[in-house]
């Protein structure tokens, strides 16, 4: 069964060391009822570069808290990138910004604080 990411045709470009670049083509399957692409589907591909940024060092990260902003609308054809980098990384919490742009230009600006979870305790 394909994950959720893949459902939605999303491309991991990198990850790593705190940072992570996904991509992904704007098709009909993404486009709200005004015929631009849903807030949702920009929500999930921010949150999926999220992820991965937050997932890449020792430590498993669930989120806290998110926020997103939308600046301009995208249209079906549209190749997006969300590129997210890591802004702190606590001990125990870690915050990232993530941009979301078309051709080098921000459609969307999305910011997330994780909890970073223990390690797991031998028995």
């Amino acid at each position: 069964m394909a994950n959720f990411a893949a459902h939605l045709g999303l491309e991991v470009v990198s990850s790593g060391g705190g940072n992570a670049v996904v991509r992904a083509l704007v098709d009909e399957r993404h486009l709200n009822m005004h015929g631009s692409a849903h807030g949702g589907f920009l929500y999930s591909l921010a949150d999926e570069a999220f992820a991965l940024a937050s997932n890449s060092h020792d430590a498993a990260a669930v989120a806290l808290s998110v926020r997103m902003d939308y600046f301009k609308a995208v249209r079906e054809g549209d190749v997006l990138e969300a590129s997210a980098s890591e802004e702190h990384l606590g001990r125990r919490v870690a915050t990232y910004r993530i941009e979301v742009a078309r051709s080098g230009e921000a459609v969307a600006l999305f910011t997330g604080t994780v909890y970073r979870l223990p390690p797991a305790t031998a028995s």
